[in-house]
């Protein structure tokens, strides 16, 4: 056992991440039934529907579970307390200052985790509290941070700052590349883009087919004005360059984003005018699998690195 395995009582130190339109209880649950920790995402969900998904994974699952919340969520304080009702042990937050309900979930027994792109907001989350850490690199799928601060340097510039466990996120879909990130001063790594191409994710088969087409280059961060998200170069996406051309201002990017754009292309499959949010790694993923299969590759992949990381000792 590790900071990971022993604070979230799991069996592999694998996170999922709390996607938008693809974190639902079938995704999360079988996660978690897999030996990790799986997590419903709150962002897309209307609060009754949060509640349906929590009752459904308890049912799904006796193993641990979680819920990611952004925290500019409009409906925050009923999210909140449908999670304390419905016995949430583990909560992830994120988009927002973790001063702001880190006490208030602690002392209802939850242990929390908080999303960060830099050492600075490291240091800030582990001073409110937080029980650890989610250090998300550049190359992550949807909204990310401003800096484009990469895994790489990200993981060992936040161990410098924090003592907590620490989790490392962006880049990560093989066993490799959880090695990588232990080797730089992870305890444990989240994962996101892999997971939207299972066959539980929630998202629709369009999107998912989309991902197993993506390669290098393929993807971009953009709408730093609004809130920085990496996105796969379709329609939409060209629509925000040519718009980028005029010098928009922010009320211009605002009325192109328009409404409900995620669920449009992720969930509705509308591969067109949709957003579709998805990591630099996608251009490694070639296949939609089960999710216990995807861990179960991802730990002997894992496995067949340690050893052969051997070879490189003098």
């Amino acid at each position: 056992m590790n900071k990971i395995t022993q604070l979230f009582k799991i069996k592999y130190p694998i996170i999922q991440g709390g996607m938008i339109w693809n974190s639902g209880y079938k995704l999360a649950s079988a996660v978690s039934n897999a030996g990790g920790l799986g997590l419903i995402g709150a962002g897309s969900m209307y609060p009754e529907v949060l509640r349906e998904h929590i009752q459904k994974c308890k049912k799904a699952t006796d193993k641990p579970f979680g819920v990611n919340i952004p925290m500019l969520y409009p409906n925050i304080e009923e999210i909140m307390n449908i999670v304390v009702e419905e016995g949430v042990k583990i909560v992830f937050t994120s988009a927002g200052n973790p001063k702001t309900w880190t006490s208030f979930l602690k002392e209802k027994g939850i242990t929390v985790v908080h999303v960060v792109s830099s050492s600075v907001f490291a240091l800030k989350a582990e001073q409110a509290g937080v029980d650890a850490i989610v250090a998300e690199g550049f190359e992550a799928g949807g909204h990310n941070g401003r800096d484009e601060t990469t895994t790489l340097t990200l993981i060992p510039m936040v161990k410098e700052k924090v003592q907590i466990p620490l989790i490392a996120a962006g880049g990560i879909a093989t066993g490799r590349g959880m090695l990588a990130a232990m080797i730089l001063g992870a305890d444990g790594v989240q994962v996101g883009s892999r997971f939207a191409a299972s066959v539980e994710s929630s998202s629709h088969d369009n999107f998912k087919q989309t991902i197993l087409n993506v390669k290098e280059g393929d993807t971009q961060l953009t709408l730093k004005e609004l809130a920085p998200v990496r996105l796969i170069k379709n329609k939409f996406y060209q629509d925000v360059q040519v718009l980028y051309e005029r010098c928009p201002s922010k009320e211009e990017l605002v009325q192109l984003l328009g409404r409900a754009r995620a669920k449009k292309g992720m969930f509705e499959g509308d591969l067109e005018e949709g957003e579709l949010e998805i990591g630099q790694i996608a251009g490694i993923i070639h296949e939609i699998l089960p999710v216990e299969k995807i861990i179960q590759q991802m730990m002997a992949d894992f496995e067949i690195a340690s050893k052969e990381k051997a070879k490189f000792e003098f």
